[in-house]
């Protein structure tokens, strides 16, 4: 038997597996797919009829090439005219479907929760939509690639769309390339994004804006632009800071403050006052702060967040997040959520310094879940050969690229900052105008968190003018709160008529 020499082994052992590589990028194209129905929403007594969309669209690059399919469903009212306002709509994550959104508040119908408790399991209540924005505007619904029917094609991977620079390219790929396909590049032109979504929306405004395409308005549900506001680093009290206010409206909601001001926005001016006049000094200080002040200002804390000034001054003034859930209820047993803290759930672990579960999200997941897949193939027609994936989180290589241009340099996840492109954008067309919606009991991206990112943004006064914020006494999602989705349904209204 002749001996096989060890290089050429070596040299078919390293061909085949890129032969089959460039095989499987090789492979035909999938075709865009798109199921059309007609479908109505009755608003204010009137009922508007809608054409509907649902399925994907081929999207290409700069040089013309497939790089995916995106998933999308698109509501358009019946004859309206060309110029109708049109509202390009995600959810976050990043790794996220755009369903929460859809079936909360956007689309024509929306899932009935039981808010602030756990809805029951099936049958879930679809109804009509009253307070949809679709008597003003159409309304695109958009499912990043990995997420929805979205998926790469041709030689693009996952990781071609999974990051912040990444993401923003193709979600502002196919809202240019959505708007030549139909029609739309002379309507008022909307970006509406919930949570990471807003991140996105602040990178998406300006990509789209240097490509010469112009917003009329710019939504931030449950914003976030610096991750450091989020992210508790170490020796950095940034996060600490922001998080108090919410921690005291948490409190404030759960009645855990003796003889608190009925008058919530009230309370929430005197926290704030608090914590940048008190809070911040003390912690700037840090090892510098005297016992006698770090006592008063952990009976301040206790006093407007109901934990324990002991546990306050044992925690060297300082609680992230995390260990605030477990903490203000740990005595009932219970946890607060993360996405909604007026929902509430069992601690089957009260000795933990950490809550290891969200209430709100297990409160209402399943209803979303379900009732909008039954929605999707049953009222749009979509085809059940076809997997709509609500997320990209069990996507195979599935991880975020965290660097952003504008960012290098900075270190880590937790430096990134979108805020300077929303900067150079209503730098750039001082007509833009951002509307960004805060809920009170949100503590996955809270209110002040906000606040203290567009103040660092040195806009000039007028410039700084066009940002309108507005809040919300629920959480995350403050649509399946009732008085908050009217108010969310008048303030987009009113938002969009205003920028027009």
């Amino acid at each position: 038997m002749q001996k096989i020499n060890i290089s050429i082994l070596i040299f078919f052992c390293l061909l085949f597996p890129a032969l089959a590589q460039e095989k499987e990028r090789d492979k035909p194209i999938p075709k865009a797919e798109v199921f059309t129905s007609n479908q109505s929403v009755r608003i204010n007594g009137v009922t508007h009829n809608l054409k509907t969309r649902a399925g994907t669209m081929l999207l290409k690059d700069e040089n013309n090439e497939p790089i995916a399919l995106h998933g999308f469903t698109a509501y358009f009212k019946e004859d309206g005219p060309s110029k109708r306002p049109i509202i390009f709509s995600f959810n976050g994550g990043p790794g996220s479907s755009s369903y929460w959104l859809h079936m909360g508040v956007m689309g024509p119908k929306r899932i009935v929760v039981n808010d602030p408790g756990y809805t029951k399991a099936a049958p879930y209540e679809l109804v009509n939509n009253e307070y949809s924005i679709l008597d003003v505007a159409d309304v695109v619904m958009m499912d990043p690639i990995g997420t929805g029917l979205s998926m790469p094609v041709g030689k693009s991977e996952g990781k071609d769309f999974w990051g912040v620079d990444q993401d923003i390219r193709a979600i502002s790929l196919f809202i240019m390339q959505f708007l030549k396909e139909y029609d739309r590049l002379q309507s008022p032109k909307y970006l509406l994004g919930e949570s990471y979504g807003t991140m996105r929306n602040a990178g998406v405004m300006k990509y789209l804006l240097d490509k010469g395409y112009a917003m009329n308005g710019v939504v931030m549900v449950s914003a976030v632009f610096d991750i450091r506001s989020l992210a508790f680093p170490v020796q950095e009290s940034t996060s600490y800071l922001v998080h108090f206010p919410t921690y005291a409206t948490t409190a404030w909601y759960h009645d855990k403050l003796p003889n608190k001001n009925p008058d919530l926005e009230a309370f929430v001016d005197e926290v704030r006052k608090f914590t940048e006049e008190e809070y911040l000094p003390a912690l700037f200080k840090g090892g510098r702060l005297s016992a006698t002040d770090k006592k008063q200002i952990a009976q301040k804390m206790e006093k407007y967040a109901g934990v324990s000034a002991n546990i306050w001054e044992r925690s060297n003034l300082r609680m992230t997040a995390r260990e605030f859930f477990n903490e203000l209820m740990r005595e009932e047993g219970m946890t607060v959520g993360r996405l909604d803290s007026r929902f509430i759930g069992i601690n089957p672990f009260p000795q933990n310094q950490f809550a290891i579960t969200d209430p709100q999200s297990d409160a209402i997941s399943p209803a979303y879940t379900a009732g909008f897949l039954d929605y999707f193939h049953r009222d749009l027609g979509v085809s059940k050969d076809l997997t709509y994936k609500t997320s990209a989180y069990a996507a195979p290589g599935f991880r975020w690229d965290w660097s952003h241009k504008g960012n290098e340099g900075w270190g880590s996840m937790i430096s990134i900052n979108t805020a300077i492109d929303m900067a150079d954008a209503m730098n750039k067309d001082p007509n833009v105008k951002v509307l960004i919606m805060n809920g009170y009991y949100d503590l996955a991206t809270v209110f002040y968190g906000v606040e203290h990112t567009i103040d660092q943004m040195n806009l000039r006064p007028e410039i700084r003018e066009n940002i309108i914020m507005t809040y919300y006494e629920a959480g995350h999602m403050m649509y399946t709160h009732m008085p908050s989705l009217i108010k969310f349904k008048k303030d987009l209204a009113d938002f969009i008529n205003d920028t027009m």
